[in-house]
């Protein structure tokens, strides 16, 4: 198909409401535009933001001996560089990588679960304060005895690599953005005070009481045991309560 988001919009929008989709990736190449690679997110059907990037050198997985990490990992990703929190390009590239590798949403992850490391690295700037180029690499892991409780990680390059410059970069609207990045009312979560669960799940609640006046509190009166307020002796009947009681 010939798609061209940056001129043309209606071949991503179409693609992405039909597949359901709100990320894209669009591979080309042209002599104006040799080796281009685009990454972008769609937000209602319609293109959020998106980035163009070439790829200026490329080494696939095929040529790298390491043994490739299982399908549908969790990759742990890795952002070198003081630029990704400087530089508005990167800081985009950064936020559009993260939805695109993260998968599923997990709280916890196993050690043994981190089977690749994905690490972007920003390179210097150019002479009139361009982006630099951008180094993608992917490495397996593998857990090496250390002696100590945690085992040493040892790093091997798995592929693909890819040194990336970016040309192009679209921004979302104002507007759309506020839209895009608004929690829906159902997905919040509800604070309730007091309230709180365990590891187990079990459920705990705090109750907190005002001043207990324990002087004022009704308690069981037992007629037997009151003292006779004329001095006397008890009557007959507090004397056959004594006794049944």
């Amino acid at each position: 198909n010939e798609i061209h988001p940056f001129e043309d919009e209606t071949g991503i929008e179409f693609f992405a409401r039909k597949n359901d989709s709100s990320l894209f990736a669009v591979g080309m190449h042209s002599k104006k535009r040799p080796h281009n690679l685009i990454l972008g997110r769609t937000f209602n059907y319609q293109i959020l933001d998106m980035i163009e990037m070439g790829v200026e050198r490329c080494t696939t997985m095929q040529e790298h001996k390491s043994q490739a990490c299982s399908v549908g990992m969790k990759p742990l990703m890795v952002f070198n560089g003081e630029a990704f929190n400087r530089d508005e390009n990167l800081v985009r590239l950064k936020s559009i990588l993260l939805d695109l590798f993260r998968g599923e949403v997990a709280d916890k992850v196993s050690l043994k679960g981190l089977e690749y490391i994905i690490t972007v690295t920003a390179g210097p700037p150019g002479p009139n304060g361009e982006t630099g180029l951008v180094f993608f690499r992917t490495y397996t892991t593998s857990l090496k005895k250390s002696g100590l409780r945690q085992p040493r990680v040892e790093l091997e390059e798995m592929g693909p690599s890819l040194d990336l410059r970016i040309r192009r970069v679209r921004l979302p609207t104002e507007d759309m953005w506020k839209l895009a990045v608004q929690v829906p009312k159902e997905l919040k979560v509800v604070k309730v005070k007091n309230i709180s669960r365990d590891g187990l799940g079990d459920k705990y609640g705090r109750v907190h009481l005002g001043k207990q006046e324990i002087n004022k509190i009704q308690t069981r009166k037992v007629r037997a045991l009151k003292k006779n307020l004329d001095g006397g002796k008890p009557g007959k009947r507090q004397k056959m309560d004594v006794d049944t009681e």
